[in-house]
Parts: structure tokens; C-alpha cells; sequence
């Protein structure tokens, strides 16, 4: 395994900002961190990174201990952070130079600076400071000097946080290239981008773990095995609806529109058609719908 993290639990004053995490993520895997805001998801990529250390458990990356030997882990990490630091009154190239040089890279500096320009799509920007480009621009130098030590662990936190869509595009396929070859850690607010990118999802909430498995099955997880979208000619009492039997929840979309989820996997519209029937409703619209990465992150963490 290239990560691997133990009961791991970090304490900051009386808050606990992770409780007992464990997971181990392997060579070839595009691991999703997902969380609201504050779940614990960029402590443990700093514990990961050696940013930060665990207040309890054990962490290894590459079969290193991030606690004994913090270089040896660094030296197979590559890490971009959410609020990516860039020495703005820099040159793109000279700033790659220098994180090389920091690397120890010696005779391959120059070429591993060549690499990485090409590869993130910074050929036509290098000759400008970090300070003159875009937000878009200044992620592509921050995942360049990620990359540019060759690491075998790769973690990104908030990795397209800025980009226009088609910068979207070329670096959510750079990310998937890189995970054929490496481990990659990444998280972000995106569901869209974690189903595009990633091959496994890593669900957190208030320091725990609330699921943890391949991409396509997380859904599978969740207590909900369904979801129907209904549209009535009115308004419906919520409560009307829940008595159906096998409908766990209703969430109204719209004025008239609703989205049921089933607590089994039978196909429940010709109950909801009887319930219309029954109680004088016009039923405009029924489907059958897959329930999205959203709805299973937002059932899991609310």
C-alpha cells in the first residue's frame, strides 16, 4: 500500500479534528476525500504530507512513518495545497528551478523543469512572473513543482479551485493520467469531478470516516436504495407521501415536484400513482432516477 493510515486522530485544543481514520490507498488509485467544510479533510492530508502530526495513530506512505521519517516521506510526496503559496516576483521557470534545486535534482533539474512545463500546460506562460498569471495558471505551476521531484504519492486539496471549464477539462485528464502511474489524493467540493476523475471515494464527516469504497458503489452505501422523481398538478403534504410503504424520505424540488427515495429496491411508481388516485392529484411526471454522488454526500454528512 502506498498510504496507509491507522486510527489516526489529531486534537486541536478540546476540538477533535479527526477520530480514528483508517484507509489504505494503493498504487494506481484516484482517492475523493469528501466532506463539508471543517470534516477533517485537509488535516489529514497534512498529516499525510508531514505538514502536521497526528496527536494519536500511525500514518505510513511508501512504507515510511511520517512521525520517523518525515524526509523519506516528503521525498515521495508531491503536495498541493488549497491556498496554493507562490513566490509571486518570480519567473514561472525560476520558480520550477528553485523547487528543483530544493529537491536535490541536480544535473536532472533542467530537464525534469522541461518536463513539467510541457505536462501542465505551461508552455506559453513560462517566461512570465507568478504574479502576472491567472488563478488558473498559478494551480498549473503549484501542481508542476507537486510533480517535479517525480513523487510516488500525489495529494491535491482543492486541485481546480478557479479554473475555467476547459481548463477543468485538461487538468482533471492530467490528473487521471497521473493516477495510472501514482497514488493521488485529492479533495474537493466538485461531485462531477470526483465521478470524471476518481476511482474511489472517501466520505468524511466530523473526523469520521462515513464510507469509504470504489467510486460507482458508494451510491450502494447509502440507506436509500432508490430515487423517483414525481410531479403533481399541487402541492402534496411530505407526510401524506412518507406513509407510502417503502419511501424512507421526500425532499420537495419545486412548487409541485418532488424526489422520493426508496427504501427498497422494488419499483415503487405504482404505489405513488395509487396515491395520486386516492387522493385526487393529476400525476404529471413519474422517473425512475440513479441517485447522484450528491444526494448520497448530502444524506451522509447532514
Amino acid at each position: 500500500m502506498s498510504v496507509i493510515a491507522d486510527k489516526v486522530s489529531k486534537v486541536y485544543g478540546q476540538q477533535m479534528a479527526l477520530d480514528q481514520v483508517s484507509f489504505n490507498i494503493d498504487q494506481g488509485e484516484v482517492a475523493a476525500l469528501l466532506g463539508p467544510n471543517g470534516a477533517g479533510k485537509s488535516t489529514m492530508m497534512k498529516i499525510i504530507a508531514c505538514y502536521l502530526p497526528q496527536s494519536s495513530g500511525n500514518v505510513r506512505v511508501c512504507n515510511y512513518d511520517v512521525a520517523h521519517s518525515p524526509l523519506d516521506v516528503k521525498q515521495n510526496v508531491g503536495y498541493l495545497p488549497e491556498h496554493n503559496p507562490l513566490y509571486l516576483d518570480m519567473y514561472v521557470k525560476e520558480y520550477l528551478y528553485f523547487v528543483a534545486g530544493l529537491y536535490g535534482l541536480g544535473n536532472r533539474g533542467k530537464e525534469r523543469v522541461e518536463e513539467m512545463i510541457e505536462l501542465t500546460g505551461l508552455t506559453a506562460e513560462y517566461k512570465k512572473t507568478i504574479g502576472a498569471l491567472s488563478r488558473g495558471y498559478r494551480q498549473r505551476v503549484g501542481l508542476a513543482q507537486a510533480l517535479i521531484h517525480d513523487p510516488r504519492v500525489l495529494i491535491l486539496d482543492e486541485p481546480t479551485s478557479g479554473l475555467d471549464p476547459n481548463q477543468l477539462v485538461e487538468i482533471r485528464q492530467l490528473i487521471k493520467e497521473i493516477g495510472k502511474e501514482k497514488t493521488v489524493i485529492l479533495s474537493t467540493h466538485i461531485m462531477q469531478e470526483v465521478e470524471a476523475v476518481c476511482n474511489r471515494v472517501i466520505i468524511i464527516s466530523q473526523g469520521r470516516i462515513m464510507a469509504d469504497a470504489p467510486t460507482g458503489e458508494v451510491r450502494l452505501l447509502n440507506k436509500a436504495s432508490g430515487v423517483v422523481w414525481a410531479e403533481f398538478d399541487k402541492a402534496v403534504d411530505l407526510e401524506k407521501i412518507k406513509k407510502i410503504d417503502g419511501i424512507m424520505d421526500v425532499v420537495k424540488e419545486s412548487a409541485t415536484g418532488y424526489r422520493i427515495f426508496t427504501r427498497s429496491t422494488r419499483d415503487i411508481r405504482p404505489d405513488i400513482f395509487q396515491f395520486a388516485v386516492q387522493n385526487k392529484l393529476v400525476l404529471l411526471s413519474i422517473e425512475q432516477k440513479q441517485k447522484s454522488l450528491e444526494e448520497v454526500f448530502r444524506q451522509m454528512t447532514l
